[in-house]
């Protein structure tokens, strides 16, 4: 499951050993997009789990001379409508030194090719924060579209 792309940027499945990697990703995403600050119990935890099965999902990292640059996070939901699944790209995050050099962009192709392999998968989807400007015009030139459903949520504290 590797691919290539422009400026040798390689595109695999997060493992085991990239826990670290994504755990510091994910909270300078936190902070970065929504000021907040992760708890990092919960945080590796969450990230563990992940990783080690692959029923809740699964991550891709993008790599640039032996570094990991990039990540997102593929979680799917069924949809009886299409009997097939969506999958959702979270948790996208590209280190400051490798913006706009293709990195999402790599990630992105790698989640298209994955999905149209797996032959059961109907569509790709994501939420961007409405006031993140940079990274709505980013998935506009990957030809995404903004949808007609508006997100609804209640977080329970835990």
């Amino acid at each position: 499951m590797t691919g290539r792309h422009s400026l040798d940027i390689q595109v695999r499945r997060g493992l085991p050993t990239d826990l670290d990697t994504i755990t510091g990703f994910n909270a300078a995403m936190a902070l970065e997009t929504e000021g907040k600050t992760l708890d990092p119990g919960p945080l590796t935890a969450g990230v563990r789990a992940l990783l080690e099965d692959a029923g809740r999902g699964f991550y891709l990292v993008a790599e640039s001379g032996g570094r990991v640059v990039g990540q997102l996070m593929i979680t799917t939901e069924w949809s009886d409508w299409r009997n097939a699944y969506f999958w959702w790209i979270q948790s996208v995050y590209v280190a400051k030194d490798h913006r706009r050099m293709g990195v999402y962009r790599a990630l992105n192709d790698q989640v298209h090719a994955q999905a149209l392999k797996q032959g059961d998968v109907c569509g790709v989807r994501l939420y961007v924060d409405r006031d993140n400007r940079v990274a709505l015009q980013v998935y506009q030139d990957l030809d995404m579209v903004h949808a007609r459903y508006d997100l609804f949520e209640i977080e329970f504290d835990r």
